[in-house]
């Protein structure tokens, strides 16, 4: 008896996932492979000495295709990987090489002119919070208007997301502000 209650709940089972899963697989066969995104990275992991051509500060790659963020110590003795938000379009993305030149716990936030020109209707100001855009850390950038900062938003990792800026988990960006100095070269490629 309950050698044939176990065969009847296996088939059961078995029959029920694949009664569920069949249109989803029909679908997805029927769909081209570039049609298919998802928010997944892929996490390509780079020498740094392909990037810089030294550690001194310690470096932060910005890979914008693998969404991903690497640091390196100055010292090589740490080594982290993290994914990232990544700009939502060309247009807003900078590449090139800069660096860390000021760090800020708990930063407020403003947008810029061509961000409250596409959208009117965000505030002027935003303070420090749990929900603020830039999330618990920001690491300002040489260039203007460009960090690498955290959010509170995590549906952004991993994606086309941001105005221009580089995006890592609250948790993530903390420890990277741990690790990074001012001074600390960065490469968004």
């Amino acid at each position: 008896m309950t050698k044939t209650l176990k065969t009847r709940r296996q088939f059961v089972s078995t029959t029920m996932i694949g009664l569920l899963a069949a249109p989803s697989l029909l679908r997805a066969q029927e769909q081209e492979p570039s049609a298919v995104r998802r928010n997944i990275s892929s996490f390509s992991v780079d020498l740094w000495q392909d990037h810089f051509d030294n550690l001194q500060h310690g470096a932060i790659l910005c890979d914008i295709d693998s969404r991903a963020v690497q640091y390196w110590s100055e010292d090589e003795s740490v080594y982290k990987l993290y994914p990232s938000s990544v700009p939502a379009s060309e247009e807003l993305t900078r590449r090139g090489y800069t660096e860390v030149i000021r760090k800020v716990e708990g930063p407020s936030w403003r947008p810029t002119p061509s961000m409250k020109e596409r959208n009117p209707e965000w505030p002027d100001y935003w303070p420090p919070g749990p929900d603020n855009p830039l999330g618990t850390h920001a690491l300002y950038l040489s260039w203007q208007y460009y960090r690498v900062h955290g959010t509170g938003d995590t549906r952004k990792i991993g994606r086309q997301s941001s105005n221009g800026c580089i995006g890592l988990y609250n948790e993530h960006i903390a420890e990277l502000f741990a690790l990074a100095e001012v001074g600390t070269q960065v490469r968004i490629f």
